[in-house]
């Protein structure tokens, strides 16, 4: 096979994840935006999100034809299963990260820490291993998606409780990390369509009795806030997973989530375009270093694996 022949469906790959990061930038704003406009939870937000999601998947993987195809087995039964849980999780402890802490603590702590799990878990599961000069890319890349949410007095300010956001937070990117390890070992077994909608069902149905049991006011969000809500379940969740697993059949996972850095970059723009906080120089030199350190460690990603 010829090295373009090797590149092509790596760079495909590459585009995917990017544009999934992308996506995914625009949550915090959405989320923020919701609390701002309605008393939800983060449990309610994150129910609605994966649920708004199915019947989505469910439609595009009928007119694609996905299921004709498909073949149920052991493995991909517990993988979706443990997929829907990580989940389930995520929505939970990233939203709650960002109703106590605020966008840039629950990004600081949930975006910058998660390619450490991944790059762990991947290491254990895949064997994927990370050349020394990766490792010192991914670490640059790590301070400057730090110095890119950093705000001053963020952690007094921009939550009622930066501790308890911060686990939280915590609790989100170890939740990521095991959604991204898992989703590519699913990659081989059924299409992303056919993955996530069962995956999402399975978080659905997790996180429905906790919502009742919590309460759930939905006759009282306004329609602005179902237009959010649609966008955050539809767009950010079922096409951004999609897109983000499609892209992993030809990413190893330790990649892919270097490449989500990115996903701080467009959430601290927005931030600053919709909610008014201020980029500092400190911010702009992050957000150099961050770009900079993911476009040096693809470039030495590809040279180690010959791509």
């Amino acid at each position: 096979m010829s090295i373009s022949a090797v590149r092509a469906p790596m760079s495909f790959g590459v585009l995917l994840i990017l544009f999934s990061a992308v996506l995914w930038g625009t949550v915090g704003v959405t989320v923020a935006s919701l609390y701002r406009l309605t008393d939800l939870s983060a449990l309610t937000v994150g129910l609605i999100r994966v649920a708004l999601a199915v019947p989505a998947l469910v439609t595009a993987s009928v007119l694609l034809r996905q299921f004709q195809t498909f073949k149920l087995t052991g493995p991909f039964i517990g993988l979706a299963a443990l997929m829907g849980l990580a989940t389930a999780a995520y929505q939970v402890c990233l939203f709650a990260a960002i109703q106590e802490a605020g966008v840039a603590v629950a990004a600081l702590i949930a975006l910058c820490t998660a390619p450490v799990w991944v790059a762990v878990l991947s290491a254990v599961v895949f064997r994927e291993r990370l050349p020394l000069r990766a490792v010192l890319l991914l670490g640059a890349a790590l301070c400057g998606a730090a110095l890119l949410v950093y705000q001053p007095g963020a952690a007094q300010s921009a939550g009622t409780r930066p501790l308890v956001g911060a686990a939280w937070a915590l609790g989100a990117a170890l939740s990521y990390a095991t959604l991204t390890v898992v989703s590519r070992a699913l990659a081989p077994l059924a299409s992303p369509l056919v993955s996530l909608t069962a995956a999402f069902s399975v978080a659905t149905v997790l996180l429905l009795p906790l919502a009742l049991r919590e309460g759930i006011t939905l006759m009282a969000v306004p329609w602005s806030a179902w237009g959010l809500l649609v966008y955050l379940g539809v767009v950010t969740t079922a096409l951004g997973y999609v897109v983000f697993l499609r892209g992993l059949r030809t990413t190893p996972a330790t990649f892919a989530s270097v490449l989500t850095l990115l996903e701080p970059l467009v959430a601290v723009v927005l931030a600053g375009v919709f909610l008014g906080e201020r980029l500092l120089p400190l911010n702009l030199l992050g957000a150099g270093l961050l770009v900079v350190s993911v476009g040096w460690f693809t470039r030495v990603w590809n040279k180690e694996r010959g791509a």
